[in-house]
């Protein structure tokens, strides 16, 4: 009997799911990549996940409105300047991963200006994409500076997300103000406006938009722009030649998670080389991944060779520099006829 109960918790014991329960997964990036983060956990540590997607900024106003009654556990992907502002409105807590040691220095210096409140899990520069084929055939050159935008020739071609919604967006304000200066960065804006299409709340929304031959231009970051030419669109992308800024996917555990022990495990888990070389392929991403384990995958653009501004996610995650930009936007940008 004794040798009997012995193999059964030996049995047990081998099983994956020696943490059982369920993990509310609220992610900010692609559902395309949402699901293998999703899946990949599931069948490491038999917890199951409740996912829910939305954009960055719309994720942002949900954690606000649920702040007295949480339902979600982690948030995952989307641009890091959303995660900032939460962690600083107390909406997220701090952990201290293993796997800290692990990650590329930009991962590290997020997680330590935050105070461990957010990590880095992807990054990836900004910049164009355009349809190789519809620039050629209306006779458009392909841009190649941020000055190039505001050519004439592309009045009604471009598409760029709408910054309330979309942290792709927001780090194109947040960019070009550090980039030029607040002043000149909204009168480059207000002039861009009249070449602006749409405003899409996605911030992915305009690079599908120019494979799917929709608009001939995007303000996107490349990698998005790399992922439609390997689907086989006739997609070209280009680092801005001034500089440009880059995003920090990222990930916080949200205060008061119902499954908070579960909540670290996939934290812990999400960080590790494994996890994250197994979700990039599987949902065939092409960012560079913050373990720095993980080699890029190929066709993948190298950040290693953009010219890259010195982003300050601390002052242009904060909530109030976040909410003030914004409010600037909608008032001397959105605001106008197109």
């Amino acid at each position: 009997m004794r040798a009997l109960i012995t193999g059964a918790l030996t049995l047990l014991a081998a099983l994956p799911a020696a943490a059982q329960g369920q993990l509310n997964l609220y992610c900010s990036a692609t559902i395309e990549w949402c699901q293998p983060i999703a899946r990949g956990f599931e069948r490491t540590t038999g917890i199951r996940v409740v996912l829910s997607q939305k954009s960055t900024g719309e994720m942002l106003a949900q954690l606000r409105a649920e702040a007295r009654n949480p339902r979600g556990d982690v948030w995952w992907g989307g641009t890091g300047d959303p995660h900032v502002a939460a962690g600083e409105d107390g909406l997220t807590i701090a952990h201290e991963s293993p796997r800290i040691a692990e990650l590329h220095p930009w991962a590290q210096a997020q997680w330590r200006q935050t105070q461990g409140r957010t990590v880095g899990v992807y990054a990836s520069v900004l910049g164009f994409g355009f349809n190789t084929e519809l620039i050629a055939r209306r006779g458009l050159p392909e841009p190649r500076c941020w000055a190039d935008l505001l050519n004439p020739a592309y009045r009604g071609e471009i598409q760029m997300a709408n910054p309330n919604s979309s942290g792709t967006a927001y780090i194109v304000i947040a960019t070009l103000v550090q980039m030029m200066g607040e002043d000149q960065a909204f009168d480059y804006l207000k002039r861009l406006h009249g070449s602006i299409n749409a405003y899409p709340r996605s911030g992915t929304a305009p690079i599908t938009a120019v494979a799917r031959g929709e608009t001939a231009l995007s303000i996107s970051f490349v990698h998005n722009a790399a992922e439609e030419r390997a689907a086989g669109f006739p997609v070209g992308h280009a680092v801005p030649c001034e500089g440009t800024g880059y995003e920090i996917g990222s990930m916080s555990i949200i205060r008061g998670a119902r499954n908070m022990e579960n909540a670290r495990r996939f934290y812990d888990w999400a960080l590790s080389a494994e996890a994250q070389q197994v979700a990039s392929q599987e949902a065939r991403k092409l960012q560079t991944m913050a373990n720095a384990r993980v080699p890029l995958t190929e066709g993948a653009p190298n950040m290693a060779t953009a010219r890259i501004i010195d982003y300050d996610n601390a002052r242009f995650g904060a909530s109030a520099e976040r909410r003030r930009l914004l409010a600037r936007w909608d008032q001397e940008v959105g605001a106008l006829p197109r």
